[in-house]
């Protein structure tokens, strides 16, 4: 959510920057229902006074015996009464109305980010590793994990229809280390708490984290009215939700291993043989929650854990940052992992770390208060995948397959493979 005081300062800025998501003009239209809604509460207030005044005149006049003079102060606070209520309409409405606009509207995004409508415009930042050079035709990973018993994505759609699979034997217990090895690294090493969240969210959480009202299509929901998590960034970030906390408690940094559940709405026909883009997988989420002068170092920070993962499994990558137009609803900038897929001969992203700045905050409500200080401030949160499972678990078939269909296991998921060092077809 949008400050509109700041909007109401520096509207030009505040275009500006909507113009580098692709949006048109927006500081008027919400400059003109925050005048409306300030005009409704601005006579409420001058209402109120009206009627304290006439309040204490009716108390003379009745102590005077002065009944004409009383009556019409009567009739003067049920004019009032009728105004007031009216006006006190004019504000709820107008302050709906101002939330709605808000609330559709994308962070704004730092000023050193690349601006551009999509990922063409996005920026290398680095890179690790180099792809090997095979000396066969490298297999897939539906092939490979097919090859290994591993992999059955027909009897998934079978009971469950398309984007979904089922994992079995070799492959299951690969996917199990991959998860145990990411927790126990972000843990034991980069600091993160280990949490088990609920899968299952209200509206005001998705709401928090920037999922609602714009893209509830791309979500699940129960007949009940909640939510499947997209990704554990909601349930986590939501923690801190309609809170005070104090500044000694920060930085706050949380991972979790979760399933994750989106409709892919707007993604048909893409990624459709695979694992690559699922209405369920796993992934182990990173989120950090900070004092805003701490927010550009602490993404900094989260997207080098994630990208220790990467390095420990021996998957070629490349950082980028994301361009103005390809960013997430939420963030102000955000890093781009991009994992090296043999059978793609390209790189294609394994996780994606943000910095939302106090976007998130002020839909949650999310406060700290300095020590010292009496008023309280809003945090700044950040969220990356630490990593995708699914997708760590496709990159480490296809980047460490043999020319026989046998996978070698890497040395860091060795310990949790009962030392198995090779996928045998």
């Amino acid at each position: 959510m949008h400050d509109i005081r700041f909007i109401r300062d520096n509207p030009d800025a505040f275009d500006a920057g909507m113009a580098k998501r692709g949006l048109g003009p927006q500081a008027a239209r919400l400059i003109e229902l925050d005048a409306a809604r300030r005009d409704a509460v601005a006579r409420l207030q001058q209402i109120e006074t009206e009627r304290n005044s006439k309040s204490k005149l009716i108390g003379q006049a009745k102590a005077k015996g002065d009944e004409d003079e009383f009556n019409r102060l009567r009739e003067d606070m049920e004019k009032l009464k009728i105004d007031m209520s009216l006006n006190n309409a004019l504000s709820e409405q107008a302050g709906a109305e101002l939330n709605e606009a808000l609330s559709t509207l994308p962070n704004l995004p730092f000023e050193d980010v690349p601006e551009g409508a999509d990922e063409t415009a996005n920026v290398q930042v680095r890179q690790w590793g180099e792809p090997r050079a095979l000396d066969f035709e490298p297999k897939d990973h539906v092939s490979l994990g097919e090859g290994l018993k591993g992999l059955d994505f027909e009897k998934a759609a079978a009971m469950s229809g398309a984007r979904f699979a089922v994992l079995q034997g070799k492959i299951a217990r690969l996917e199990r280390a991959l998860s145990a090895f990411m927790l126990d690294l972000h843990t034991k090493e980069h600091g993160y708490l280990e949490t088990s969240p609920p899968l299952l969210v209200r509206d005001e959480a998705a709401f928090g984290t920037g999922q609602l009202p714009k893209f509830s299509e791309d979500l699940f929901r129960t007949t009940d009215g909640r939510w499947l998590i997209p990704t554990a960034e909601v349930p986590l970030t939501n923690l801190v939700r309609e809170s005070i906390s104090e500044e000694a408690d920060f930085p706050l940094r949380l991972t979790a291993h979760t399933p994750c559940f989106r409709s892919e709405a707007g993604s048909a026909g893409r990624d459709t043989r695979g694992l690559m883009r699922m209405h369920q997988f796993n992934k182990v989420e990173l989120v950090s929650i900070v004092r805003p002068e701490d927010a550009d170092t602490e993404l900094e920070r989260m997207t080098e854990c994630a990208e220790k993962v990467l390095q420990a499994l021996e998957l070629p990558y490349r950082t980028m940052l994301l361009c103005s137009g390809d960013m997430g609803f939420s963030a102000r900038r955000t890093y781009d992992l991009e994992v090296w897929l043999p059978s793609q001969n390209t790189y294609r992203e394994i996780s994606s770390c943000s910095n939302c700045g106090d976007f998130q905050a002020r839909r949650m409500n999310a406060r700290f208060r300095r020590e010292g200080e009496k008023k309280p401030e809003f945090l700044h949160t950040l969220n990356g995948s630490g990593v995708a499972v699914g997708r760590a678990l496709l990159a480490v078939l296809e980047n460490h397959q043999n020319a026989d269909g046998s996978v070698t296991v890497p040395a860091a998921l060795r310990p949790y493979m009962d030392g198995v060092e090779r996928l045998e077809p």
